[in-house]
């Protein structure tokens, strides 16, 4: 098995009346390794969540990303209430889609209006996934409360140290 790719970076784009998006040209790439039935002149398929109220933004799955969520799902106990809530957060309240030739997705009006993107996104990469945010939000929530967790650290503290931090510590 080969490396896996991963969403890298961060890019602003224009939002059109019909809600239609450029994927920056990097993270296609991804989609695009991240979905098995994917081949040169085919678009890749995604899943967009959406379902959880407290995000102020959509997460953005390749298919293999969120087969292993489902794959995680399904290993709960059937009836469980936190496999029906999971089941309803990750496959009801989400939405498949395909990148277009011109490599666009289409945002539909309730997406938008969930996160209140108007004539602009901002995309910024989360590993296996990526966040699509109304900018002026991203910066008011996201972006502070980083710079605010930057500024209690030491001058001279290396994020990288937390790598080798146990859960819990």
């Amino acid at each position: 098995m080969g490396r896996r790719l991963k969403f890298r970076g961060e890019s602003h784009h224009k939002v059109d009346g019909k809600g239609r998006v450029s994927i920056p040209a990097s993270f296609r790439r991804v989609l695009e390794a991240g979905d098995p039935n994917w081949t040169d002149g085919l678009s890749p398929e995604l899943v967009i969540v959406y379902g959880d109220h407290r995000r102020k933004y959509l997460e953005v799955y390749t298919m293999e990303a969120i087969e292993e969520v489902d794959d995680k799902i399904a290993a709960l106990p059937r009836g469980s209430v936190e496999r029906r809530m999971l089941e309803r957060l990750f496959n009801g309240q989400s939405m498949p889609t395909t990148v277009d030739d011109t490599g666009r997705i289409v945002l539909p009006a309730k997406l938008r209006q969930k996160i209140d993107i108007e004539g602009e996104a901002f995309f910024i990469a989360s590993g296996d996934t990526f966040q699509v945010w109304k900018p002026e939000t991203y910066e008011q929530e996201e972006l502070a409360k980083t710079e605010e967790w930057l500024d209690e650290l030491p001058d001279d503290f290396d994020p990288l140290v937390l790598l080798d931090k146990k859960l819990g510590e």
